[in-house]
């Protein structure tokens, strides 16, 4: 049984003839040591229970700074890669326009090689068809006149014309 201070301060001490009885104050003082040694052990576990989550705490702190020194590192190697995605993205879209102005470049050339390709087959097309009216004229008026017939062969006459 633990006794509070206000306890031992109030204790009643039975007196007898020469003093207080022997018996009541040895109780009290058995009362007392035991009442110190149960909050004495009581001190002792909690100074053990308070060295412990000490510990625990040193532990947690030690663990929160390794924590917020990871997070710092993540948000650094995101934003890190975030940048080089950008600029890679960059890269990517500035060769992709120069290809297509590369392919645009090709392309005219292309459609201006055509068209000068076009030109010179209907060049040759109508000189063909000259030829063909011309020889058939020609031909018309030496058979009535019966002369021979044109002295520059028609393949010749439509190169010499196309040209």
């Amino acid at each position: 049984m633990s006794l509070t201070p206000v306890e031992v301060r109030h204790l009643d001490l039975r007196r007898g003839l020469f003093g207080y009885r022997r018996s009541s104050v040895e109780r009290a003082i058995e009362d007392v040591a035991d009442s110190f040694e149960t909050v004495w052990r009581e001190r002792a576990d909690l100074g053990e229970r308070v060295h412990v989550l000490e510990g625990e705490v040193a532990r947690h702190v030690e663990l929160e700074t390794l924590l917020r020194s990871t997070l710092v590192s993540a948000e650094r190697a995101a934003q890190d890669m975030k940048e080089q995605a950008r600029r890679e993205a960059d890269v990517i879209v500035q060769e992709a326009n120069a290809e297509s102005r590369r392919l645009l470049r090709d392309a005219i050339a292309e459609k201006e090689q055509l068209l000068a390709e076009t030109h010179r087959i209907r060049t040759m097309m109508r000189a063909a068809l000259e030829i063909v009216s011309d020889g058939r004229s020609a031909e018309d008026a030496a058979v009535e006149r019966e002369e021979p017939g044109p002295a520059e062969p028609a393949e010749a006459r439509i190169e010499r014309l196309a040209g």
